[in-house]
């Protein structure tokens, strides 16, 4: 159980720590900049990669040869571009979600040009490598399952119930600022789980969502998607 929840608890432990500077900074409690705070998402990231990795001989359920079945790889990029299409297009927040000013990713706060493009790289490495597996890991191979049952690793990989289906769906949506958004993509990963039966497809199609969005943020310079 811990093989799949830790990595992702860590990171969202960092998230919370962003989310508690923000608030004392809009109380001047602490003095840390914009550009100071860009500076996480790299630690983060290299926090749940290190965690990944240190876990991976435990991910039975994680076989990339699945990637060879081509009809469901195909299905994976078409629900991953399918993804990003909907959600640039569904930028919507809950009320409390919008009450306050959220902080931006923004390189052009960072003078330096070697320190951006770092950040860059490693905001975009993490969107692409890390977060997918993370995610997939928790919620379709360990929080889809343990809603079915506590024994999670005798739940088939991709097995239906309605419950755990719609659970798992408003919980995605609640983990993204846009949580409508978040909602539509754990409703298509979850489909995809049930027709592939396979972690890697979901990690895929979820790793082509992120890097379509990370490239259309770069390009559009609209850093609200991130």
């Amino acid at each position: 159980m811990a093989a799949r929840i830790v990595p992702f608890l860590g990171f969202m432990a960092f998230i919370g720590f962003e989310e508690l500077l923000d608030f004392l900074r809009a109380r001047g409690l602490v003095a840390f900049s914009d550009a100071g705070m860009m500076w996480l998402y790299p630690v983060k990231a290299a926090v749940a990669a290190g965690l990944l990795l240190y876990f991976y001989r435990r991910y039975d359920e994680l076989s990339w040869r699945d990637l060879g079945n081509w009809s469901n790889t195909l299905l994976s990029l078409v629900v991953g571009g399918l993804v990003f299409m909907l959600w640039i297009n569904m930028d919507w927040s809950l009320p409390l979600a919008g009450a306050g000013e959220r902080n931006l990713f923004n390189p052009g706060l960072i003078a330096s040009p070697i320190a951006r493009s770092f950040l860059v790289g490693s905001r975009l490495a993490g969107a692409v490598l890390v977060v997918p597996l993370m995610e997939e890991l928790f919620w379709r191979s360990f929080l889809l399952r343990y809603l079915q049952g506590e024994d999670f690793l005798k739940v088939e990989i991709g097995r239906f119930t309605w419950f755990s289906c719609l659970a798992t769906i408003v919980l995605f949506g609640l983990e993204h600022h846009l949580f409508y958004a978040g909602m539509m993509a754990g409703l298509f990963y979850n489909l995809l789980i049930y027709r592939s039966k396979s972690i890697a497809q979901c990690t895929l199609a979820h790793a082509v969502t992120n890097l379509a969005l990370g490239l259309y943020v770069l390009f559009s310079h609209n850093w609200s998607f991130w």
